[in-house]
């Protein structure tokens, strides 16, 4: 389970279309249907209900969440202004990857406990679709830990909460709670593979058979699951076709049949399968990139895999762990000029896996406390600045060149000094030289749409291919609602990683 401190860790102008009511969306499709036709979604009348009825006492899942607004620094009431189903969406539409400083934002949107929206229902659209962003991350713990804290009693929430403890290898733990659980109905296939794994393989065939028979296990499900309950018929048979979507419970199934797919491939939730050690050192080298890349694990988690053993091939991701590899031998020896010989194909190995603010948040503070000189100096503060580390270096460094000097300004949230050439530092500069909620959403911010417009500000800071004026909008309205440190870090990142189209 992730520390706090980790969770905190991850810690409008969009076009005219993007202000559009949002398309529903439906949950990763990646999830396993583990239930049949649960109590509480069957529709007992064609009429829209009107009237949310809850028990006296009872805490809206759209409430839940892990962070409270002390630690967020968030209004409990960000959400009064916009439907449940709008923010639903607008989450959901929230990318895997996108900038480090903007996932890091939405992530914390999502573990934030605030007030449920005006129309909040126990169907609870919004603390799924949080869910949702999460998982679509790999951000498995904290969305676990959201669900356990709710409870995962409700039908849909329970789905989710029972894939998320097979991926995260506790089996047991999932079966149990369904035979908790008297209002959860499994599907066959999930009773199946519980009752193997109580050793009941009697019932888990004959299961099977029933299952088959009345229609519930199309033939493709049914192979894999005569093969995990039958040893025999695994080993006669030929190797399954590849699934690149399976759910799951049938990834565990195939697991344990010895065709175990490769989690590259797979949705980024699975890529935590292969940080285990029977996954192999290249696996988890992958997987611990994935991650990175998304947020889902902390820069320390990363760092530890990508130093644990030494690459014995070349090429790819050898070439980068060997570069990082020799950097950090220099920097535990705190020698500057193996530094300076080794930061600058190491920081182009990060710049290649798009994983250099992780390796920023690792090295930052030691780069500069190390007597650098020249390029190799500018180098290290220009890591730095991508840090958590960012406002210290400008307050304490002198700049070196027009362009760091800039860097150094928005650093501190100060009125930016004349922006080099090109169209987006003057944008940036533009950002930095007043405080004032961009006019387009003037309207959204008078109407408490204020979470609303935060989360369709995101959108367009994650766009590799944003409009120069969309993204201008977006930073301003982040710093005129308060929010400097997100406003500050987004702007570093766009200058320096260079990632817009």
């Amino acid at each position: 389970m992730w520390t706090r401190a980790a969770i905190l860790c991850l810690a409008l102008a969009a076009p005219a279309h993007a202000q559009q009511p949002v398309e529903n969306t439906p949950p990763p499709e990646w999830l396993s249907e583990t239930l049949l036709s649960p109590h509480g979604n069957i529709a007992t009348t064609a009429s829209r209900s009107e009237i949310s009825v809850m028990p006296i006492g009872a805490v809206s899942l759209d409430a839940v969440g892990l962070l409270t607004p002390i630690q967020t620094g968030l209004p409990a009431d960000l959400w009064a202004g916009s439907t449940s189903q709008t923010l639903a969406n607008l989450f959901r539409d929230q990318p895997s990857m996108g900038l480090p400083a903007i996932q890091g934002f939405t992530t914390m949107l999502a573990l934030a406990e605030l007030n449920p929206p005006p129309d909040s229902t126990p169907e609870a659209e919004l603390f799924l679709a949080r869910l949702d962003m999460l998982l679509s991350r790999g951000a498995i713990d904290p969305a676990r830990a959201m669900m356990e804290r709710a409870g995962p009693t409700a039908p849909r929430v329970f789905r989710r909460w029972f894939d998320v403890t097979l991926l995260t290898d506790q089996p047991d733990r999932a079966c149990a709670a369904m035979r908790a659980n008297p209002d959860i109905a499994p599907s066959f296939p999930a009773r199946i593979f519980c009752l193997a794994r109580d050793g009941d393989w009697s019932a888990a065939a004959l299961s099977l058979g029933t299952g088959e028979a009345l229609g519930f296990i199309p033939e493709t499900e049914a192979d894999l699951i005569a093969r995990f309950l039958d040893p025999e018929i695994a080993e006669e048979g030929a190797p399954l076709p590849i699934d690149l979507q399976p759910s799951p419970l049938h990834y565990v199934m195939r697991v344990a049949i010895g065709e175990r797919p490769g989690a590259g491939q797979l949705p980024l939730p699975f890529a935590h399968a292969d940080l285990a050690e029977v996954a192999g050192w290249r696996a988890q080298l992958d997987a611990a990139e994935r991650l990175a890349r998304a947020g889902a694990i902390t820069p320390d988690q990363w760092q530890l895999i990508y130093t644990s053993r030494v690459p014995s091939a070349s090429g790819g991701v050898w070439d980068r762990v060997a570069a990082v590899q020799r950097f950090d031998v220099a920097m535990l020896a705190q020698d500057p000029v193996g530094v300076a010989q080794t930061l600058p194909a190491a920081w182009e190995a990060m710049h290649e896996a798009q994983l250099e603010v992780p390796f920023a948040e690792i090295y930052a503070e030691r780069l500069l406390r190390l007597p650098l000189t020249g390029d190799t100096a500018m180098l290290a503060r220009r890591v730095a600045l991508l840090s958590s580390s960012y406002e210290y270096v400008a307050q304490m460094a002198v700049p070196q060149s027009p362009g760091e000097r800039f860097l150094f300004a928005i650093a501190r949230g100060q009125s930016a000094p004349p922006a080099p050439a090109g169209a987006f530092p003057r944008l940036i500069a533009d950002v930095f030289s007043r405080v004032e909620v961009p006019e387009r959403f003037a309207r959204m911010v008078a109407e408490d749409q204020i979470g609303e417009a935060l989360l369709r500000a995101a959108l367009v800071l994650s766009e590799e291919q944003g409009d120069m004026d969309d993204i201008q909008d977006a930073l301003a309205l982040f710093r005129a609602l308060g929010l400097e440190t997100v406003a500050r870090r987004a702007a570093l990142q766009l200058m320096i990683l260079e990632r817009r189209g």
